[in-house]
């Protein structure tokens, strides 16, 4: 009888098991006959709700009203430079008929002063209150001598320049007036890939111009800013809205008619429009905009770290290691001795996730996110180290690596060199109280100098230099003068002196 039973319970085990080995291939064969075959009425996980709430048989998009409403807002710019005399060695860029024969420099070669003839230029701009306050590029009205704004109405104005941000290329102008047109501002988090927008400048010197694209990408960094800074903020938003030369610092708005970028520069082989346009994220207008009016200078806000350019090569992502992963945060690859992320505990080798609870998963949404805050904001930074997710509090800084609200003449920007405050210990190994690390030099001023880059500034004019704020007030004082820049290279005990002409700077 047990002998039975056992029989049995063979058997049927043994069948259990040949149906399931059936049902698992018969599975297995029908995958690989529909390998690649979309299944009809399946939908994956990233259409969860779409047809249900789009559905309705599409309408007409009218930007009418969006167009009309803004149109009035937007302004002409037209700038004069007036002709100068510039000594050789001094690098100005400007167009020569002859450089194709004989190169930018040819008139070096005849000894003594170049005249650069007057220039006109023109561009767009934005009125942002009543009573006349107008952003645009810093690019549109850099070095002007004169500025007019003629409105949509065919009045003109005299306009004067209340600060620039060649890091952000954004700058505020004022007109005299009252009860004008403006512009009201969106939200530029909000805009999404697909989203209709509209661009209103007056390229190619033409009449007030409106063109319709969408977004078609995000916090975008092409590297054209780090023409004009060595501190270039870049987060654009990137649209199919035809832009041309003219356009920039015009607007981009939403089909609401609000204020959600300023058109700012365009990606072409040719110079002319080619498909796609960039404009700054109408978030980083409004705090670049209101530290200008408030404080005459932008209160720029640092982690202090660095981290990989976008689009880096397959060479340096293996000199950054197993442990870098493009696309899942920002890897930082140094630590600033004294800054905000080495108080924080951060180090390098941790991948920055998320600012105030925001993702970010790249440089330029890093710096579209901190762009937002002033020295001394506290925010939270999450980050993963060793696969472990943490999150820290910490109280941002400025560049010269304190909290204090920094107020800035623009000279620095003229100097055309990277800067930085030294920390403690580089300042008690070179036996000095402190100073400014000349770490790049590039176009500008301190190129016409002997000076080598390493170069750490202690005085100007015997004055004591110890951040970027105090070479800026010191060499402010003496515009239209000649300076004594005096200082040490790290290793040698020597003091350095080095003559610095700012006669050109008024």
């Amino acid at each position: 009888m047990n002998m039975n039973f056992r029989n049995i319970a063979t058997v049927v085990a043994i069948s259990a098991f040949t149906a399931v080995l059936s049902v698992w291939g018969y599975g297995k064969f029908l995958q690989r006959q529909t390998a690649g075959i979309q299944e009809s009425g399946k939908l994956p996980v990233n259409y969860a709700g779409f047809f249900g709430n789009n559905n309705a048989p599409a309408t007409t998009v009218d930007f009418t009203p969006a167009a009309t409403s803004a149109t009035p807002a937007v302004v002409h710019i037209k700038t004069k430079t007036k002709a100068r005399q510039v000594s050789n060695g001094t690098r100005q860029r400007f167009s020569n008929p002859f450089s194709d024969l004989f190169g930018d420099d040819f008139g070096d070669f005849f000894g003594g002063p170049r005249v650069i003839p007057e220039q006109r230029a023109s561009g767009s701009g934005v009125i942002i209150t009543d009573d006349g306050y107008i952003v645009t590029n810093n690019h549109v009205v850099d070095g002007a001598d004169e500025i007019n704004v003629t409105l949509a109405n065919k009045k003109s104005y005299k306009a004067t320049v209340i600060g620039t941000d060649p890091s952000s290329d954004l700058a505020v102008i004022k007109i005299d007036g009252k009860s004008l047109p403006y512009l009201v501002y969106g939200n530029s988090d909000d805009a999404k890939l697909g989203q209709w927008v509209l661009a209103i400048g007056y390229p190619l010197n033409l009449d007030v111009t409106v063109t319709a694209g969408i977004v078609s990408a995000k916090s975008r960094s092409i590297g054209i800013n780090d023409r004009q800074s060595n501190t270039a903020i870049e987060s654009f938003i990137q649209t199919d809205a035809a832009v041309n030369p003219g356009n920039s610092g015009g607007a981009l708005i939403n089909t609401s008619g609000e204020l959600i970028g300023i058109n700012s520069a365009i990606a072409s082989p040719t110079g002319a429009y080619a498909g796609y346009s960039y404009a700054i994220p109408v978030n980083i207008v409004k705090k670049v905009v209101t530290d200008i009016v408030k404080f005459g200078a932008v209160q720029r806000a640092y982690i202090g770290i660095q981290y990989p350019k976008e689009n880096i090569s397959d060479e340096q992502k293996k000199e950054l290691g197993s442990s870098y992963k493009e696309g899942e945060g920002v890897y930082i690859t140094d630590v600033t001795p004294d800054g905000a992320a080495s108080a924080a505990g951060l180090k390098k080798g941790d991948v920055i996730t998320k600012i105030n609870g925001t993702s970010v998963m790249s440089g330029p949404e890093l710096q579209e996110q901190v762009t937002r805050y002033k020295p001394g904001d506290k925010i939270t930074i999450t980050y993963t180290r060793s696969g472990k997710e943490s999150t820290v509090p910490l109280t941002l800084k400025n560049k010269a690596g304190n909290t204090e609200i920094v107020k800035t003449t623009g000279i620095i920007e003229k100097l055309g060199a990277e800067l930085e405050a030294i920390d403690t210990k580089t300042a008690t190994a070179n036996q000095i109280s402190g100073g400014v690390k000349v770490k790049k030099i590039g176009e500008g001023l301190l190129k016409r100098t002997r000076m080598q880059e390493g170069f750490i500034i202690t005085s100007v004019n015997d004055q004591e230099v110890k951040t970027v704020a105090d070479l800026d007030k010191l060499l402010s004082l003496n515009k239209g003068r000649k300076v004594k820049i005096e200082g040490v290279y790290p290793g040698f005990e020597s003091t350095y002196p080095y003559p610095l002409d700012l006669s050109d700077i008024e």
